[in-house]
Parts: structure tokens; sequence; C-alpha cells
């Protein structure tokens, strides 16, 4: 039995209810294996019963294991009917998926039924990767690592960020990507100081720092992996905040291991920029679990209280960002393993290798 399953049948009897009902689409597919964008899940007591409209119910017959599989007209009305028919007084729902208007509804049909919102309880669900997921993190950092080192190549002062950003994009389907991860982030110069700097128009310039934030999507699963690149000799200032970065990186996945929370990680890279004089300028989190979402559990930052267990993955990405001169960040992702972790991105992150 997956260890997910373990946790929701544990769950379940400590809540005291008689069903959970997901709604949303990273959840679903975990635990059914449903790849359409609309639909939802019953986890009974009885039995997992599945329900989606007619444009995914031939997908779902094909896709949908050890479920129950219905076809509905209207979402709301049938699930609701699904419910009452399993007569369960305590239906926990996934408080982060359903929004309010849906929820009201549901409080509507259902006048008998306790609805009781699941949140917290739901961290850490998906966490711990088995090794058919991880298989698919795998494809999909080498389908991004191998599209960067051939977009890179043709990298130079004055070609504009989004032109990196559209080639490194269109690689990812070549190789079998099923999209990019997120829109890619390609921001030089001052704008390097954004964290979240989507390419934009601007050209790069010769003596800028270039952070680029990329991943693709393989089977539902993504990469996310983070190269800073110096656009010719770099100054001291940009080798010291880029040396501080790196080192900050490395103490933290130095400090990955089974039984440490998030926030510990976190503290070890924190700890190196705040001395190095750029504490202020570091204020994201170190790290954030990959998997089915690009952002998922564990939280790896200062509020990261989940602890550590092997199986997990998730990125190790400090910056540094300076307004008016730029930034450096520098991430990859990491399996834990018995002792400690092993990167699953592999491009280098050594300041001599990041010269163009």
């Amino acid at each position: 039995m997956r260890i997910a399953e373990q946790r929701l049948e544990k769950l379940m009897r400590r809540k005291e209810l008689d069903a959970i009902l997901f709604w949303g689409v990273e959840n679903i597919r975990y635990l059914c294996g449903f790849t359409g964008s609309d639909g939802a899940l019953i986890w009974a007591r009885e039995g997992r019963i599945f329900l989606t409209d007619s444009r995914y119910a031939e997908q779902a017959k094909n896709e949908v294991a050890e479920s129950s599989v219905f076809q509905y007209r209207r979402k709301i009305p049938e699930v609701s009917r699904v419910l009452k028919g399993l007569r369960g007084r305590r239906i926990g729902f996934e408080a982060g998926a359903v929004d309010f208007e849906s929820y009201r509804r549901l409080r509507e049909k259902l006048p008998r039924v306790s609805l009781i919102p699941l949140a917290d309880e739901f961290s850490g669900l998906r966490a711990v990767k088995e090794t058919e997921e991880i298989d698919r993190l795998e494809k999909a950092v080498r389908i991004a690592a191998e599209s960067f080192k051939e977009t890179i190549l043709k990298a130079r002062p004055g070609l504009r960020e989004t032109a990196v950003a559209a080639a490194l994009e269109c690689r990812f389907r070549r190789k079998g990507g099923e999209k990019p991860s997120f829109d890619t982030i390609v921001a030089s110069g001052w704008r390097a100081a954004l964290p979240h700097g989507a390419a934009s128009g601007k050209k790069m310039v010769r003596g800028e720092t270039v952070v680029v934030d990329f991943g693709a999507r393989f089977r539902g699963y993504h990469s996310d992996e983070t190269k800073t690149l110096i656009l010719g000799k770099p100054d001291a200032q940009t080798k010291r905040v880029y040396e501080v970065v790196r080192r900050a990186q490395e103490k933290a996945i130095r400090a990955v291991r089974p039984g440490v929370t998030g926030r510990e990680i976190d503290a070890a890279a924190r700890e190196i920029i705040g001395k190095a004089g750029y504490g202020k300028y570091f204020g994201h989190g170190t790290g954030h679990g990959v998997g089915l979402a690009v952002h998922e559990d564990p939280v790896i930052s200062p509020r990261g209280k989940t602890v550590i267990e092997e199986g997990m993955v998730f990125t190790v990405e400090p910056g540094v960002y300076i307004p008016g001169w730029g930034g450096v960040r520098l991430e990859d992702m990491v399996r834990v393993t018995t002792g400690g972790c092993e990167r699953l991105t592999y491009l280098s992150k050594e300041i001599k290798d990041n010269i163009l």
C-alpha cells in the first residue's frame, strides 16, 4: 500500500470521517491516475468513486484505477447525490481546492452532512516520492537540462530575454516535454534583482548577470532549476555575490537528511548569506517540494516545520537580489536519501562554468 493511502486511512480514523472529497487535479491524479483537468474523487470506506463530465468519460475509463467511474452533466448535483447515497454523516473535503461558491452549493445540497475542511491534514500527502515518480522527475530534469545546454550556446549580449526563453521552451517540447513547468524566468542586469522576473524585451548586456529559472514537465511531473550566467568577465562584486550564494547552497544541501526540519535547512543557507552582509537581500524561502505541482510540500523556509523524510524531493535555491545592481540565484533539486541527499539536477553551478 502506498504511503499516501496509509496516511489517508489514518486520517479518516482520527477525524472519524466516512469519506473524503478530492477536488484538486494534482491529488486526484496522484490517487487514481486521472490526467484530465476536471473531476472529483470520493475516497470512502466502501471504496473509491471518480466522477467527471462527458469530455473525459472514455479517458477516465482507461486511466482511473481501483475506482468506480461515473459521468455527470452537472458536477455539484451529481457529487452531492453520490455522497448522499453513501449515507455518511462526516465528509472531509480538500479545502484548498474547493472555491467558496462550490462549498456553498455543496452545503445547500447536503444539509444533513457535516463537511469537514481539510488543509494542513493533506500536508505531505505527496511529499515522499515513489520509484516511478522519481523516474519521471529525472526525465523532466534531463529534458530541461539538455534543452538549456543547447539554448545557451546561442546566448550572447544583444539578445532579448524573450528570445532565450522562447528557444528554451521550444526545445522542451522537441525533447518530449509536455510544456514548461512555469513561465520561464530570464532576468538580466538590474532585472536579475527581481526573483520572479519573467522574460522581457530587454536586451542582455555584457558584464551583466542573467538569472535563468526553467523547468519542463514530463508525464505530469515537473523539474525546476536555476542557473545564473555572467556575460563576460565578472567584476569583484559579481564574484563575491556569486560565491556567497554558491557556498550558501552547498551548506544547505549538506544539511539535508532525514529527521531535520525545513527551517533548519533554510537556516544553513541564511547563515552564510547573513554573515556576508547580504541577509536583507534574501527575501524568499530556500526551497519547496516538486512533483505533480511545481510548488508543493515540503516547505524549506523559516516557516518550514515539516520533518524531512527519506524519498522527499525539493529544491535548494538561495539567492541574493540587490536593487539597481542585479542578482544571483542557484537552484538544484535534491532527493533525500538514508544519510543525506543526492542532486537530481546536474548542471554545474561553479562560476567558471557559467561565464559566457
